[in-house]
């Protein structure tokens, strides 16, 4: 298999994994909507995010900020998001160094595209929104391109959507989120506790470490980072933040190198005889040095794999099945009776539906099309203007990262801010859907038809 091959491959199976948590994705925050409308059942699904969640010892407890017990929405949305995270800056980090982020000419027009879809989203809200110094704390909110979600879209046309346009959508967004991580990371932080800063920078330094003395223990940089989520937490800066810098600090290389553990797994296949055709059905009852080269085969291969891939194929299951459809089940939930048609045509709500819908596109598309007609860079492979426009359109699909940064916005504001948080997440919800069913429109008039079609 070629090295095009080999990574075509690799972006096909990221799409396939998306696609199906996309699914799991849409499932649980309509169930959301449905449990914070339903009479029945809306005051117990208010509730539950306000349960009290401790994991103590003694008197420490590692869910408690500022000497309070945390409930269960904020366990969602600082912890286990602390988590995505994680995962996002492991795929950062491998996109940076063997992926479509790995040279100036794979990474050039996904960068240029996500800068303009994130900068004129910021115009548009602030634009359309009114000067109101809370309600513009949301500026950053119609920033984010949700992969799951938008990958999900390009699902329902399968071949038809060149593989160019799938990498281009996929490196976009997660560039999209390195912006979003560098927006909390600068913008959502507040009363600086310089103790626990040191302490967080001490835990970094002390990762970092690991790294030059090639550790490469998993457990050794998870452990690490559980105690930084705890410090950052403490210190003011947002928990989770926390999980990029782990993810930074996870090695993407091998102790001894790929030719080490390669030769060693061909000495020791070496050393098992060679069966004749007619008895390769036969069972063979291993001795105890054939068992011993077996597991010496198994620990090899398994550290031909860096602990940065080995740890980000681990949280996959994690992160699309149970942390962002928990995320969604938490936050997706609005209560529509509290509010009238006329939150989509003004304030926060339009700011942030237009900011999706409209500035995405725009500024994706245009500071592309400028890039292209420039000669910097040139459009995907396969790709025409108009199918390459409509995937512009599909990265107004902004769920995940919108909905957490509406909540770092406007939560703890009060009244006020619990009204301006509804209006950004029926934004968010409701630009997400204009996109999506805008794109699937656009991409079925602009892809190349099937055979038969």
């Amino acid at each position: 298999m070629s090295h095009t091959q080999t990574k075509n491959y690799s972006f096909l199976s990221k799409f396939k994994r998306h696609v199906n948590s996309s699914m799991v994705l849409i499932f649980f925050t309509l169930l959301a909507l449905i449990c914070a409308n339903i009479p029945v059942v809306k005051d117990w699904y208010a509730a539950l995010w306000l349960n009290p969640v401790s994991v103590s010892i003694g008197e420490f407890n590692l869910f408690s900020h500022a000497g309070h017990t945390m409930n269960l929405g904020q366990v969602i949305n600082d912890f286990l998001m602390a988590i995505f995270f994680l995962s996002v800056g492991l795929e950062i980090k491998r996109e940076i160094r063997v992926g479509e982020l790995s040279s100036r000419e794979k990474a050039l027009l996904p960068i240029i595209g996500a800068c303009g879809g994130m900068l004129v989203p910021v115009l548009i809200f602030w634009l359309f929104c009114p000067a109101d110094s809370a309600m513009q704390r949301g500026l950053a909110i119609p920033m984010a391109t949700d992969i799951a979600f938008s990958l999900g879209v390009l699902s329902v046309f399968k071949t038809r959507v060149p593989v160019g346009l799938k990498v281009f959508l996929a490196a976009l967004a997660v560039a999209d989120d390195l912006g979003g991580i560098i927006v909390i990371a600068l913008f959502y932080s507040s009363d600086i506790n310089m103790l626990y800063l040191g302490l967080s920078a001490l835990c970094v330094l002390v990762m970092v470490l690991g790294n030059l003395f090639k550790v490469r223990s998993k457990a050794y940089y998870v452990t690490l980072g559980l105690v930084l989520w705890y410090m950052m937490l403490q210190s003011g800066i947002h928990a989770t933040i926390s999980g990029v810098i782990v993810a930074l600090c996870v090695p993407a290389t091998l102790k001894k190198g790929t030719g080490h553990y390669l030769e060693r797994i061909r000495k020791n296949v070496n050393k098992f005889p060679v069966i004749d055709v007619d008895d390769r059905h036969n069972t063979i009852v291993l001795t105890n040095e054939q068992i011993h080269t077996l597991k010496s085969i198994e620990s090899a291969a398994d550290k031909m794999i860096s602990p940065l891939q080995d740890l980000e194929d681990n949280l996959h299951f994690l992160i699309n099945f149970i942390v962002i459809p928990l995320f969604a089940f938490a936050n997706a939930g609005i209560d529509l009776s509290q509010m009238s048609i006329g939150s989509l045509f003004s304030g926060v709500g339009l700011s942030v539906m237009l900011g999706l819908v409209i500035g995405k596109f725009v500024g994706v598309f245009s500071f592309s099309w400028l890039a292209v007609r420039l000669k910097i860079v040139a459009l995907p492979a396969g790709a025409t203007w108009k199918s390459f426009a409509s995937v512009c359109v599909v990265c107004g699909i902004g769920f995940t990262v919108s909905m957490f940064i509406a909540d770092l916005s406007y939560a703890g504001l009060g009244t006020a801010g619990a009204s301006l948080l509804a209006q950004a997440k029926l934004g968010v919800l409701t630009g997400s859907v204009i996109s999506a069913l805008l794109g699937c429109f656009l991409l079925n008039s602009t892809l190349p038809k099937q055979d038969g079609n």
